[in-house]
């Protein structure tokens, strides 16, 4: 399988580097991106809207199916990467064998990922990790958060502040798992069958499954090779019936 990982927010394509072990060695092609604004601190990320996010990783999932037409294609998203999948996943449903949310979902249409993030000078920066929920810190030491600090690239505004445009319902067919970190798929599945607005997009999707994953918000830093092997799990099933 192509393994397109999209991360999250303040991260580039490197952040997947102790994850992608597991997948190689499960004979998948992965293929870490990093989206606009991101390629550097230096990097301009002026007028950068989500769109262009989505629009980035459209581009590259039709070139590699260009490449590789034989191998189908699973988009894997990190948290606020998980909008980007999903706006993906509108665009080329045919496209997408499954995708897997680490830590994430998908943002409906309308939504935002995050419009109270700080911004300062035109973008924002990694916040002081007071600002994140205890859930959000689970097993991130001290030398974590320090490494974390040391790669985090400031995240342009509108991939957070932008308003999600969706308008295929055949995203809904696409299958999606959910790498449960902060909270478990139980209380997920109660939010989603108790119709809570945060999972309603979710609950739409008509082939879901979850695997949990019981860490903070960044396990691929914090549980990195067990992330690697949830994901190797998650699409097993797609090369069994592809």
């Amino acid at each position: 399988m192509n393994l397109i990982l999209i991360p999250g927010f303040w991260l580039d394509g490197s952040s997947w580097n102790d994850v992608t072990p597991a997948l190689v060695t499960a004979g998948h092609t992965v293929h870490p991106v990093t989206l606009p604004g991101l390629e550097s601190i230096d990097a301009d990320r002026s007028g950068i809207t989500l769109r262009d996010h989505i629009d980035a990783i459209v581009a590259f999932v039709d070139t590699v199916r260009e490449s590789n037409a034989a191998e189908p294609v699973v988009l894997v998203a990190h948290s606020g990467g998980g909008a980007v999948a999903h706006g993906v996943v509108d665009v080329r449903p045919d496209a997408i064998a499954r995708v897997v949310y680490v830590d994430s979902g998908p943002l409906a249409d309308g939504g935002c990922v995050n419009d109270e993030l700080p911004v300062v000078d035109g973008e924002i920066p990694l916040p002081d990790f007071g600002f994140f929920d205890d859930e959000d810190l689970v097993d991130m030491t001290e030398d974590i958060r320090a490494h974390f600090r040391s790669i985090s690239i400031p995240m342009p505004v509108g991939p957070a502040y932008d308003k999600q445009v969706l308008t295929n319902p055949r995203r809904f067919d696409v299958p999606v798992t959910v790498i449960a970190c902060e909270f478990p798929s139980t209380m997920l599945i109660e939010m989603m069958e108790g119709g809570h607005p945060y999972v309603a997009e979710l609950a739409r999707i008509t082939d879901s499954e979850f695997i949990d994953l019981p860490t903070g918000h960044w396990p691929q830093f914090t549980k990195p090779a067990e992330l690697g092997e949830a994901i190797v799990e998650a699409v097993s099933r797609d090369i069994h019936t592809s």
